[in-house]
């Protein structure tokens, strides 16, 4: 089975060199790995503490960064080595400075494998929610180095679970320990006798908790906010930017803040281009002129997660696609949160919905009918405000439980 695997590795890896061709995301990721060797070479301290973490995305990334921030506070001489598979994490996140080394995974071949940790030499190894590489896995026990398995989620139809899924199976023996996120996950693996799991938890509370903590002040958003009821969307796309600004436009009683997940120039000029209450781009704003808009459009990236502090309701986007963006970035702050109907994969969403703090909308009656609802009755606000700010409060805490893990030499 082992080689039927690593032969399916090998069609993966000729597919992606073939894709590179005309696919800028492909070629990212060929000419990425390309630079991996060379950067582990230059950047690695010989016969030092290492611990490797790899995400395989951005989203990934934002699970592991607060085991990664606390390790090297309580670690200073501990080297990290972070691996990302996606370019969308990598070229995101390549300059992560707490990180000794950032680069691409290589393709899990036999031989890509021992080049790579022949050169990383981990004492201890993290992969965070998803990651199951074989021949990676297989090498890192063969070589006696712990494996741990972070922020998992498992589902009954992952192929763990099934008859015919023995191959994958196996692979959970090989981690020292499994960081589950719920007690389905932990159930799931008990019935097929995987006994060394801890529910701990969701790292991207103990993430958006320290992110809310450092946030930014922002005069202009301030300005704009102050004495007003302001509804913050964020990450929003042009699904959800027709419900909102068809809102908008006719309710003089609400104040919008719409950070659109692409800020392109020709997007943001469509957005306000549909705009008929007075509005003006966040670069053009000063402290000055803001009060007199109605409508703040955010055309920079990296402000998000300090914006929503000045809402008093929050939506995200991504509900009318393939699926919503952070929740937790806004309920940190204790405000509502609203979504679109897809968000069903998303553990946390449908937490929040339970909790009365989310609130999920399929149309633009129902998103007009819980704004007004919002706006008129100011203890239904302040209730659905608690209820997401507890949520996030009382689900804090598996960084703590799986650093005393990764602590232990």
């Amino acid at each position: 089975m082992r080689l039927l695997y690593t032969l399916s590795i090998l069609s993966y890896q000729c597919l992606v060199r073939i894709a590179a061709l005309f696919n800028s995301k492909a070629r990212l990721m060929i000419q990425g790995q390309k630079n991996t060797f060379a950067l582990l070479d230059a950047k690695l301290q010989k016969n030092q503490y290492t611990v490797w973490f790899h995400a395989a995305s951005l989203g990934e990334f934002e699970q592991g960064r607060p085991l990664m921030e606390d390790l090297k506070q309580r670690m200073p001489e501990a080297q990290i080595v972070l691996t990302f598979f996606s370019p969308s994490g990598y070229e995101v996140r390549k300059k992560y400075d707490l990180a000794d080394v950032v680069c691409y995974l290589p393709f899990d071949t036999p031989h890509q494998v021992h080049s790579f940790l022949d050169r990383v030499q981990p004492q201890k190894a993290v992969f965070i929610k998803y990651e199951f590489w074989a021949n990676y896995l297989y090498a890192l026990h063969r070589r006696n180095v712990p494996i741990y398995l972070v922020s998992a989620i498992f589902r009954p139809n992952q192929l763990f679970f099934k008859k015919y899924g023995f191959f994958y199976r196996n692979l959970l023996s090989l981690y020292e320990h499994l960081f589950v996120q719920d007690k389905t996950s932990s159930d799931l693996l008990a019935a097929i006798g995987v006994q060394h799991v801890t529910v701990a938890g969701d790292t991207r509370f103990d993430r958006v908790a320290t992110i809310a903590g450092q946030a930014k002040q922002l005069p202009v958003v301030e300005a704009f906010a102050t004495g007003n009821h302001v509804l913050v969307a964020g990450s929003s796309w042009p699904a959800d930017e027709s419900l909102l600004v068809s809102f908008f436009n006719i309710h003089p009683e609400l104040k919008l803040i719409l950070a659109p997940h692409v800020t392109s120039e020709s997007h943001v000029e469509a957005i306000c281009a549909s705009l008929k209450r007075p509005f003006i781009r966040y670069s053009q704003a000063t402290i000055e002129n803001v009060a007199a808009a109605d409508c703040l459009v955010i055309d920079s990236i990296g402000l998000l997660s300090s914006i929503y502090r000045y809402g008093e309701m929050a939506y995200i986007g991504g509900g009318f696609g393939v699926g919503i963006h952070n929740v937790l970035e806004a309920a940190v702050y204790h405000i509502p949160v609203i979504f679109g109907p897809n968000y069903h994969k998303f553990r946390e969403a449908r937490d929040l919905i339970a909790e009365g703090g989310g609130f999920s909308i399929a149309s633009g009656d129902e998103l007009n009918a819980l704004l007004l609802r919002f706006l008129q009755d100011d203890q239904f606000l302040a209730q659905a405000g608690e209820a997401s700010g507890l949520y996030v409060q009382k689900n804090k805490g598996a960084s703590d439980i799986i650093m005393q893990y990764l602590l232990k030499k």
